[in-house]
């Protein structure tokens, strides 16, 4: 090929753009007006000819002659002044739009409430979106990546080639964009980065909708075309079922191990839909939880180390099989809620971690910046785009994939600056303190906009501590969050159930000192994958005694669980009594299920979940003083627990646990009212495994517990028992 010289563009110049150097290549790509004429440059790595054809007409305006070996092609019309509407034709192939003579601009509004913090919906625009320019197909990509020297895209649609395609930056929002019309969905790309520290680094795309299947990392084109969603009545009803007045009990889940096919292969969203959702109804669960979907590399994390906060994993399928997983649970009546992890990101080179050669959504200060317990990154709650980029991303979930809810992980390790730190390995906050007040203003700003923007959603606070007003009103002082797991009240109990009952007596005050703090906030008491993994053992393991004690203790505890004060949540096969850790690798043991001990214990958790959403005593006044009423709280030598729940105009429900093998005869428990009880629940019932003891109960009007009148009953060994007056 014969080269010429550029009679406008110095070699360095040259050499800068072709290496992946210059910043701004659509100040010298495209076309041109100059006082010689109107000039065309192109690079065209690997080409031997380039032609401009008129779009319109199709005729030939020029042949360009190449200026630099590595295919930068060039030529001045001197017979023109105005620009043209053309087309470049490469190597006589078919004419296609130039790149840098079509700018992809944002809204000058966009890209002031990003900057500002307050946008939360950068995924409408950031990231790659199929689109038109003049009517030609193609793909626009914008990237924010505002200290870096230069970026460029590359994938399937140019081979790879790193540096071809140079993106253009817009003016000083820090964000980069280009159109391409060679791009299409389906295709894969990544970023190539040359960093403020001179470093190039090959990227994901922060806002992709889709990645590769790990172990690929790669971003993944995906179609704009709406989803054709058919839940409009849940969404539009969702609301009264999420209330603290509302029966709400979860079954958490993880998909990559709930179940496997026979290869031990991961199933699709589509298949999980088909056997995931019936099974989960069959229990008479509201909702399912899932444990992180966005994008991660480490099987091993699960999901709490994503890279692609806004595709769902590659690993069950697209964002539109899991579009149409969520919308076949609407269509059951299931919530969805799901994991969301803003508290931290892992390291991995085609993360977020030095973004553009500098600590771009990280906090630069690693006793601020680095998490010592997962080796993750922390984002930078003070920096406005990093907090518009995580609203966004809670936005995305609950705008374009109707999630119903979002458990916020880990809560407590954003809002102690002390979190796992040793004395002199944190900052104080400008007050002196330990409180990270950019966290807590994050936090207050994401519940109140995801809660005006989508009503009727749960904002729920995985938070360890006893931070004050964690489900309270921003208004009030609070973080704004709607519930938060009662991780207290779930060490307690678990403490005492798993003690030999001989021994419980002098553990008693485990059992009842939730009630000290119960309505402090809306709780949800969860029995989560955290209570089963790395040598805690299974549910049912913690359990004392032999196999048959062990299903009486887990049924006993579950009995006490449904009926006090809070929401519920199960991880999966602890319905049925797996017998060994939750191992991520390898679905559930399905197989106990042929077991009938197993089967029982499955049916009489699906009982009381049908009992719980029954009996509104059971969960409308969570939150009122008159909706819990201790009977017996001090029974510590016979390790004996008895309350009623109530709610205005429903029934009463008694609850009454007894935490030994013993039986005991004529047992006295004061109750309100002086008529005959039904038995609605005995967890020691034949059909859900246990000995068959009949409870019995007689109404005397004998003064007890500072009740009038009182029972006579038979308490069954090891177990709980509910009773509602006839």
């Amino acid at each position: 090929m014969k080269l010429s010289t550029s009679s406008f563009l110095a070699a360095e110049t040259l050499v800068d753009l072709v290496e992946g150097r210059y910043r701004d290549p659509s100040s010298i790509l495209g076309q041109k007006a100059t006082p010689s004429g109107l000039l065309f440059r192109v690079w065209a790595p690997g080409a031997s000819s380039v032609t401009v054809l008129h779009r319109e007409t199709g005729r030939v305006l020029a042949r360009l002659g190449c200026v630099h070996e590595a295919g930068v092609f060039e030529k001045v019309l001197r017979n023109r002044k105005r620009s043209v509407p053309y087309l470049l034709s490469v190597d006589d192939g078919p004419g296609s739009l130039d790149p840098y003579d079509n700018r992809l601009e944002i809204s000058a509004d966009a890209a002031y409430y990003f900057a500002e913090g307050r946008q939360v919906d950068a995924y409408q625009w950031l990231g790659a979106h199929a689109c038109e320019v003049n009517g030609t197909p193609g793909v626009g990509f914008m990237l924010w990546a505002p200290n870096a020297r230069a970026v460029s895209v590359m994938g399937d649609f140019n081979h790879w080639h790193g540096t071809q395609y140079p993106m253009t930056p817009q003016a000083d929002s820090g964000i980069w964009s280009l159109f391409l019309p060679h791009a299409k969905p389906g295709d894969c790309y990544k970023y190539r980065v040359l960093g403020a520290d001179g470093v190039v680094r090959e990227k994901a795309d922060p806002f992709a909708r889709q990645m590769e299947r790990p172990s690929a990392t790669g971003s993944v084109v995906v179609s704009d075309t709406p989803f054709a969603w058919t839940d409009q009545a849940w969404m539009a009803a969702r609301g009264k079922l999420h209330t603290p007045a509302s029966a709400i009990s979860i079954y958490e889940c993880h998909l990559g191990s709930w179940m496997r096919d026979e290869n031990n292969g991961y199933l699709s969203y589509e298949l999980l839909a088909d056997r995931l959702i019936p099974y989960v109804k069959s229990l008479n669960f509201s909702h399912i939880q899932l444990m992180p979907v966005s994008e991660y590399p480490f099987d091993g994390s699960w999901g709490y180390q994503p890279v692609g906060l806004f595709a769902p994993t590659a690993r069950f399928g697209g964002v539109s099989e899991f579009k149409r997983f969520v919308d076949r649970c609407h269509a059951e009546g299931l919530g969805v809620l799901l994991d969301w992890v803003p508290g931290h990101f892992p390291s991995d080179p085609h993360g977020l971690a030095q973004f553009d050669g500098t600590a771009l959504f990280e906090h630069e200060d690693p006793r601020r910046g680095f998490h010592p317990d997962w080796n993750t990154y922390i984002y930078n709650y003070g920096r406005n785009e990093v907090r518009s980029f995580l609203l966004s991303n809670a936005d995305f979930w609950l705008s374009e994939c109707h999630i119903d809810g979002l458990r916020v992980d880990a809560v407590a390790s954003m809002l102690y600056l002390d979190y796992s730190r040793k004395e002199g390995e944190w900052v104080p906050n400008v007050h002196g303190g330990r409180e990270n007040l950019e966290a807590v203003s994050f936090l207050q700003a994401l519940n109140t906009l995801m809660y005006a923007r989508h009503p009727g959603i749960m904002m729920i606070a995985e938070e360890s501590t006893a931070w004050p007003g964690v489900s309270h009103p921003v208004e009030s002082g609070g973080l704004g969050f709607g519930y938060k797991w009662n991780m207290g009240w779930m060490n307690d109990t678990l403490r005492y159930i798993s003690k030999d009952p001989i021994h419980r007596s002098y553990h008693h005050d485990d059992m009842t000192f939730g009630m000290v703090y119960a309505r402090d906030e809306n709780f949800i008491l969860s029995i989560s994958h955290d209570e089963c993994v790395h040598g805690k053992g299974s549910l049912l393991n913690k359990m004392p005694g032999d196999d048959w004690q062990k299903r009486a203790n887990l049924r006993a505890y579950w009995g006490y669980m449904w009926a006090h004060p809070g929401k519920k949540l199960l991880f999966m096969g602890m319905e049925f009594g797996q017998y060994r850790e939750w191992n991520h690798d390898q679905g559930l043991d399905w197989h106990l299920l042929e077991q009938a001990e197993h089967l029982a214990l499955s049916a009489y958790l699906a009982e009381l979940n049908r009992l719980y959403a029954s009996f509104p005593s059971l969960y409308q006044a969570d939150q009122d003083a008159s909706g819990f009423r201790w009977l017996q709280s001090s029974n510590r030598d016979q390790s004996i627990f008895a309350w009623v729940r109530s709610s205005y105009g429903q029934q009463d429900v008694i609850t009454v646990v007894n935490a030994t093998p013993s039986v005991h005869y004529g047992y006295r428990v004061g109750v309100p009212n002086l008529c005959d009880y039904d038995v609605i629940l005995n967890s020691d019932d034949a059909q859900f495994g246990g000995s068959g003891v009949e409870v019995t109960p007689s109404i005397e009007a004998v003064a007890w517990d500072d009740c009038a009148q009182s029972l006579v009953l038979t308490l069954p060994p090891l177990a709980t028992i509910w009773l509602v007056p006839r």
